[in-house]
């Protein structure tokens, strides 16, 4: 009578589930080696079991058929992919890296506000600890540079407004010098023309005199007062006796 069919389910004994992944794991690990040495290929093979333990066997070394399996499957890829395809392949996966990172900076900035702090372990707060105190420190050196900056920037303007409130000064005072050197000379310049015009004062008849349009005269005449009271050169007066004597 043959062996019937066997259903492939699950092993709910724990014993006889270990037993058989013992057996058919050397199984496995001996087929791999026989088609190897026989058939002169390239085999490589990884088998974890439920508790996570590593099992590999590789006739030319994992990591050789490893870059040899990515090199054939990255060329099979881009043969059947069409260039959009391929774009957008590229376009996803960036996007996933930026949303990954996007991802690990929002939990970093929780951490550092101090929130979400249960999932982590002692030595990551001690991390964090120590993070925190080297940001504070950073924070209160630059604080400081800041304020000392400061300091200095109104210092060096304290002396400038000096320097302009000396310049100003002096400019003053040496126009206040001027006005009075100016007020001493007018002055002095008023008094004597007032002495002038004491010393040079004319006569109101001279003043009219000067003041009367010139006449061409020519030799000197002398002017007398007759009886009548008009006003004669002396030449005619001298005539006008003669004349009056002759007729006498």
């Amino acid at each position: 009578m043959g062996r019937g069919r066997v259903e492939l389910k699950r092993i709910e004994n724990k014993i006889n589930r270990q037993v058989t992944f013992s057996k058919r794991r050397n199984g496995l690990l001996k087929k791999a080696y026989e088609l190897s040495v026989l058939c002169d290929a390239e085999v490589g093979l990884i088998i974890f079991s439920s508790r996570g333990k590593l099992y590999e066997f590789a006739s030319a070394g994992m990591t050789r058929t490893l870059e040899r399996y990515q090199r054939s499957s990255y060329n099979s890829q881009d043969n059947n992919l069409s260039v959009a395809d391929r774009e957008t392949q590229s376009w996803y996966q960036e996007v996933s890296k930026l949303k990954a990172k996007y991802e690990s900076l929002q939990r970093s900035q929780r951490h550092l506000l101090g929130e979400d702090l249960g999932p982590l372990s002692v030595k990551e707060l001690q991390n964090l600890e120590k993070q925190l105190e080297g940001a504070l420190s950073q924070a209160r050196q630059r604080k400081t540079q800041i304020m000392l900056e400061q300091m200095e920037e109104l210092r060096r303007k304290e002396r400038h407004l000096g320097d302009i409130n000396k310049q100003l000064k002096d400019k003053f005072q040496l126009e206040a010098e001027g006005q009075g050197s100016f007020r001493a000379i007018q002055g002095s310049w008023d008094s004597t023309a007032i002495v002038g015009n004491n010393n040079f004062s004319m006569h109101p008849s001279q003043s009219n005199a000067m003041d009367c349009e010139p006449t061409l005269q020519i030799g000197y005449h002398q002017y007398v007062s007759n009886e009548g009271g008009t006003s004669v050169p002396r030449s005619n007066a001298g005539e006008n006796n003669f004349i009056q004597g002759w007729v006498l």
